[in-house]
């Protein structure tokens, strides 16, 4: 289904930290306005990467969420840099929180959090050819780093302190991306 975009009459911003808080007056092509608030990633997107050892296993991290006050399972992660590409943002985040580099990263496709008012958006990556390196993060403590056979995925995501709903969709998709073949995906096709 194909609609013209909502015409933007005004924005209004302020700042929050890490993010930008903006008021849109939108005029949709029905002639109905509208306000709309959304927050706007000041960054230069994330990274979400799948590292895996062997063909049927995954590596998680175990690490300390603020946001739960516990500990949680999930794919390493973390912010691209100013300057880096995804791929340079994977390596570094992957040898920050598993101690390993790839030789092989694939960029499967981007994930939204909540895209109705947030333009963040994750790449997910494959990496393989893993090999050791590490090199010194922010994380306040060494991450427990937690092997997982993705024929498992059905117990993993009825674990408690596996929660978060990126990890989840991450591996899902790299499951049956997999199972597909691994077709190229689009935006190298």
């Amino acid at each position: 289904m194909s609609r013209p975009l909502p015409t933007i009459h005004a924005i209004e911003a302020s700042d929050l930290g890490a993010y930008r808080v903006e008021r849109l007056d939108l005029e949709f092509g029905n002639g109905e306005r509208r306000r709309f608030e959304r927050l706007r990633s000041r960054g230069h997107g994330a990274v979400m990467v799948a590292a895996m050892p062997d063909p049927d296993t995954v590596l998680l991290v175990s690490e300390y969420a603020a946001g739960t006050h516990r500990y949680e399972l999930g794919l390493p992660k973390g912010k691209i840099d100013a300057g880096e590409s995804w791929a340079e943002a994977a390596g570094r985040e992957m040898r920050e929180e598993i101690g390993y580099g790839a030789t092989r990263l694939t960029r499967l496709r981007s994930l939204t959090l909540a895209p109705t008012y947030m333009s963040h958006q994750i790449h997910v990556v494959l990496a393989e050819g893993l090999f050791e390196e590490r090199l010194e993060g922010d994380e306040p403590e060494p991450l427990e780093v937690v092997p997982w056979r993705l024929d498992a995925l059905h117990e993993l995501v009825l674990r408690e302190e596996f929660s978060e709903g990126r990890s989840i969709a991450a591996l899902f998709l790299l499951r049956e991306w997999l199972r597909a073949g691994r077709p190229v995906p689009p935006d190298e096709a």
